[in-house]
């Protein structure tokens, strides 16, 4: 939850990269994590639902069409993603990796999770991938996704 991640930050005293004090970089936080939840998150979630979940629910897989035009509109939202918020930035506020790109990458685990490696073939993302799990720390970030990168083997 975005209200709960920015208590965290007003409550205890953390690096003022996650949500920065600089009012342009905040803003920037800020718009990615109002602008993601009717497009990274609804999309990614979306695609994880059908592909994975309603499946698992109803034991039949969705019509290949439905599956095609979540990963279509996911498509769109990734392309919105790398040239709106990324641009040639290292991360979505500048050079230091905040809450924005945190969420972000949770919210890209779910279609990623369920098959669909939104990585392949886009470099950029590929990179700022990296340097996200490198900023929290590889194993924690692999630690964190554990459970539900077996989810398509319930």
């Amino acid at each position: 939850s975005i209200a709960i991640l920015l208590y965290l930050v007003h409550k205890f005293k953390t690096p003022d990269h996650w949500y920065p004090s600089d009012l342009q970089k905040r803003a920037r936080v800020d718009e990615y994590l109002s602008w993601q939840h009717a497009n990274i998150r609804a999309k990614g979630s979306k695609l994880f639902l059908s592909k994975v979940l309603l499946p698992l629910l109803t034991g039949q897989p969705l019509p290949p069409e439905k599956l095609e035009f979540a990963t279509e509109e996911l498509n769109i939202a990734l392309k919105q993603f790398e040239e709106k918020f990324l641009q040639d930035k290292p991360f979505i506020a500048g050079s230091e990796v905040s809450l924005a790109d945190l969420v972000a990458l949770v919210e890209l685990m779910q279609p990623v999770c369920a098959g669909y490696d939104l990585f392949e073939e886009r470099p950029k993302l590929t990179e700022w991938r990296r340097r996200v799990e490198e900023a929290v720390g590889k194993q924690l970030f692999q630690e964190a996704h554990k459970e539900i990168m077996n989810v398509k083997n319930l």
